[in-house]
């Protein structure tokens, strides 16, 4: 099959298909007798990444595959289509998801031993439910606590290839920072509208500075671990 001919079939599939493929998903979408070789098809993803050059589509990599996605420089406009203003997520959730991204695999205790306050219950069930982070196994220390890590989901919905996409902690100050390298609007994020007015109330007490995390001395990368599995984003 030459180049040109699976290129146009490649950018059928991918703006069909509404989510990130990989390449062997892609190698399955073909006939046995008509299937490419998978260094042709690397080919023609490169070529189709080079077509969208100054457009505004972008073919990109993330944790889930390949994915044809509106170039961020579009956003503003794009936005628009969505009349409705999306919900807020609480600070203190997306410290807990920042702490969590950056110090994989932790426990709710020692997230709560960087924040100093406690991790709301509902702060756990919207990163669960939203499929962000996950149970990656138990730390091997007296009621064998659940280590959480992050996932392809929160992968895909950042726009990052592997969990090393992230920008270093070295160059952050805040968490405003953290949302501008992530092109996250901390002020407007789709899909919360999870937590009461008690829980927010309560988030606004737990306002701890996620620098603290900077400080490796108050949380060293944990020893004993018995993992049930291991995170998917760490490679």
């Amino acid at each position: 099959m030459e180049t040109t001919p699976l290129k146009l079939i490649l950018e059928a599939i991918l703006l069909a298909a509404g989510r990130p493929l990989t390449l062997d998903q892609l190698l399955a979408m073909f006939e046995d007798n008509e299937k490419p070789e998978r260094a042709d098809l690397r080919e023609a993803v490169t070529a189709l990444q080079e077509d969208y050059q100054g457009r505004g589509i972008d073919l990109v990599e993330v944790g889930g595959g390949y994915r044809i996605q509106v170039r961020e420089t579009m956003q503003p406009w794009v936005a628009r289509l969505w009349e409705e203003k999306p919900a807020r997520y609480s600070r203190a959730l997306l410290e807990t998801l920042a702490l969590i991204a950056y110090r994989q695999p932790i426990t709710r205790g020692e997230i709560e031993s960087v924040r100093g306050v406690a991790v709301s219950t509902n702060i756990m069930k919207t990163l669960l439910e939203r499929e962000w982070v996950h149970v990656v196994g138990h730390r091997d220390v007296p009621g064998r606590p659940a280590m959480y890590g992050t996932t392809r989901q929160f992968l895909n919905y950042f726009g990052l290839k592997n969990i090393d996409g992230l920008p270093s902690l070295a160059e952050l100050r805040d968490l405003n920072a953290i949302g501008e390298e992530l092109q996250l609007d901390l002020a407007e994020i789709p899909g919360l509208g999870m937590e009461s007015a008690n829980d927010e109330a309560a988030d606004e007490l737990e306002a701890g500075a996620v620098a603290a995390a900077n400080d490796g001395d108050d949380m060293a990368p944990p020893q004993d671990v018995a993992a049930e599995e291991s995170p998917a984003t760490l490679h």
